[in-house]
């Protein structure tokens, strides 16, 4: 990979992992895009709240309450890289790749939805799991197990 700035790199079961900050989202995607990372497989949220394991991050990479990852893959070369963002509790946010890649629009949402978290510049950032009243974000491990109520809908079609 040629990136052109140092980040921290790690491996996971074979995979590269790069550990960029939040504010390198946008050139180290483009940058991976413009090597041939042409795919945006997924984007997805971690709560780490009550995680007591010990997380396995480099040096320099201090641990946030969330993270973002990003998979991303080279179809020509048949390569996959993860790249896994801290994101902390204070400041929920990161930026939109969707002008990178449009196809993250929804997964984008669904992070936002289900953990809280905001991609800035995101055109769209709205519920797209939960109804547009629902209160609070599901995935989040402080969420009270139990209290999503049972939401019935009348049926209107006509017989």
């Amino acid at each position: 990979m040629l990136l052109d700035q140092a980040l921290p790199v790690s491996e996971a079961r074979g995979q590269l992992v790069l550990h960029p900050a939040r504010d390198q989202v946008i050139d180290v995607v483009s940058q991976l895009r413009h090597e041939g990372f042409v795919m945006c497989a997924d984007v997805c949220g971690v709560d780490y709240l009550d995680y007591t394991g010990e997380r396995v991050l480099p040096d320099g990479v201090s641990a946030e309450r969330f993270e973002v990852v990003y998979g991303l893959i080279d179809h020509a070369n048949r390569r996959r890289v993860r790249l896994r963002v801290q994101v902390p509790e204070d400041d929920a946010t990161v930026p939109s790749i969707f002008l990178i890649h449009p196809g993250t629009s929804a997964l984008e949402r669904e992070v936002y939805d289900m953990f809280g978290v905001v991609f800035e510049g995101h055109p769209d950032l709205t519920r797209i799991l939960m109804p547009d009243d629902w209160d609070g974000h599901p995935l989040r491990k402080d969420f009270s197990v139990g209290r999503i109520p049972v939401q019935f809908k009348q049926d209107t079609s006509a017989r």
